[in-house]
């Protein structure tokens, strides 16, 4: 029972929450769907398809240094395996019953990650194609995957400015993914990975990500202008501004002291930014309400 427990650990359910802002993008920018439609599919993402993403990478990554939302993570056990297999199935059957389109992208996107980690195939290796799979999975493929769940057709999904929304949201992911590989440079250049930013060196993965976030930001922003949505630039400013605030602190000190490009600056980026960007959404899903 007790490997079980600390198979559980591995699978960071609680850093699920890192990817919450795909979510509430899907959701801000469409209307008309059911409550409990989008609840199933919350559910299933961050409680089954993350989780077992999550646990998979750590069965074939075994680290022993810190690792995204656990700093000190228990030895991998084959229990692991045994409940990776377990979250995928009921990933998989649940989001047939709530749509087989839902279903299939949900397995595509189980396949794909696993590709990731597999050391038959191994894509950390490979700094650019892993780069843009992550980016163009966990951003519109799963911006894309969450509208088919609450009930849009694939014409409605691919239409004009969706795409265009999901591109951000890709953008966004461009930005933050380089970012949790930060500190990770020594153990990934030992186990044989390639990173993005083991590749660009710090200074090139804080330009890196500053460029693709300040052009997410920015085509988001003018999507926004363009389809009338001008309230929506106001919230989106106000809500990411500790973003901007606590991103350009980091990489300032940087400069001077490459002490702070640690776990605990890492995990706080990933948490002020997650955090700051569901709020947006969320308020900017709420605000569309009364407005």
């Amino acid at each position: 029972m007790n490997s079980y427990r600390s198979a559980l650990t591995l699978m960071r359910i609680p850093f699920s929450i890192y990817l919450m802002p795909i979510f509430w993008f899907a959701l801000s920018t469409v209307t008309d769907y059911d409550i409990w439609r989008a609840v199933a599919v919350f559910l299933i993402l961050h409680l089954l398809v993350y989780p077992a993403s999550n646990g998979y990478n750590c069965y074939y990554d075994r680290d022993e240094g810190s690792i995204g939302g656990l700093k000190h993570p228990p030895k991998v056990t084959q229990q692991l395996m045994h409940l990776v297999l377990l979250f995928d199935m009921l990933a998989i059957v649940l989001g047939i019953i709530l749509s087989p389109l839902f279903g299939a992208l949900v397995a595509l996107y189980l396949l794909i990650s696993k590709a990731y980690s597999y050391d038959g195939i191994r894509l950390k290796k490979y700094p650019v194609l892993s780069t843009f799979v992550v980016t163009f999975f966990q951003g519109a493929f799963t911006y894309f995957m969450v509208q088919v769940g609450i009930g849009l057709s694939l014409v409605a999904v691919l239409q004009s400015p969706n795409v265009w929304f999901a591109l951000v949201s890709t953008l966004f992911l461009c930005g933050s993914y380089p970012l949790t590989q930060i500190y990770q440079h020594e153990e990934d250049s030992l186990r044989g990975d390639r990173t993005l930013s083991l590749v660009l060196g710090v200074k090139g993965t804080y330009l890196f990500a500053g460029v693709s976030l300040a052009l997410g930001s920015a085509v988001l922003l003018y999507l926004y202008y363009n389809t009338e949505q001008v309230w929506n630039i106001f919230i989106f400013l106000v809500f990411t501004a500790p973003i901007l605030y606590f991103f350009t602190g980091w990489m300032l000190k940087a400069q001077r002291d490459l002490q702070v490009v640690n776990y605990q600056n890492t995990m706080q980026m990933n948490k002020i930014s997650s955090i700051c960007i569901s709020l947006a959404f969320i308020s900017i899903i709420v605000a569309g309400l009364y407005l």
